[in-house]
């Protein structure tokens, strides 16, 4: 399942994030790739332990926990911190499948990719090229969308950033693990719980919202990884 969320930064957090990664040092974005990524990922990003990074991220990851559609489609465990990457001048990152398993920074701890995240810093109008093309059963997407919104898709999607001819690419990128594995699964606890919300604004908690809640509480029960 891909799912656009949209406002997950504020404009002045857009705005205040870009004047620190403006004045941010950037490196070589082939130093958190394996050998087979770095033969075609040319673009640059924050050093994967970067203060300014971090900080960043941490504002980030209080947005998404903010955000109720977010929670509902990704059911979140653990996230890798949030990176930032910058595409210009032609760079760009060719079709690959991000790695299975991440170390998370300063534990011990290593998660599962289930899902990755694209949050855009920049209006599309500010540059041309750098869409997020994603590959997945239903065909191919692309995606380039306005600067505080995000966009989640399985880990195990083939996806490659088309280059980018003009301006400047900004975004954040991270992988989180969710508390269901299975992606047919997740979307079907989605797609329920969606249902559910529009029937409580219809109904309030009647007897059906109800019950249907409790259905969809127990799948989780039966699915989560927890």
């Amino acid at each position: 399942m891909m799912l656009h969320v949209p406002g997950v930064l504020s404009a002045e957090q857009v705005r205040e994030m870009r004047a620190a990664l403006d004045a941010a040092d950037w490196v070589d974005g082939r130093e958190t790739v394996g050998p087979q990524g770095a033969q075609v990922k040319h673009n640059r990003q924050l050093p994967e332990l970067s203060p300014v990074g971090r900080e960043l991220g941490k504002t980030v990851l209080a947005a998404l926990s903010k955000n109720p559609l977010f929670f509902s489609a990704a059911l979140p465990l653990r996230f890798v911190p949030p990176l930032f990457n910058r595409y210009e001048g032609g760079e760009n990152y060719g079709l690959h499948i991000d790695g299975s398993v991440r170390s998370v920074p300063f534990t011990n701890a290593q998660l599962r990719t289930d899902l990755s995240c694209t949050l855009f810093l920049c209006e599309p109008e500010e540059y041309d090229g750098g869409d997020l093309e994603v590959v997945d059963t239903y065909g191919t997407h692309e995606v380039k969308l306005p600067a505080g919104d995000l966009i989640l898709y399985p880990s195990s999607s083939l996806h490659r950033v088309h280059p980018v001819t003009r301006g400047a690419r900004i975004s954040s990128f991270f992988w989180l693990q969710s508390m269901v594995r299975d992606d047919q699964r997740r979307s079907m606890l989605f797609d329920l719980d969606q249902a559910i919300q529009k029937l409580r604004a219809r109904l309030g908690d009647a007897e059906e919202t109800v019950a249907l809640t409790g259905h969809y509480h127990n799948l989780l029960r039966m699915w989560s990884e927890v």
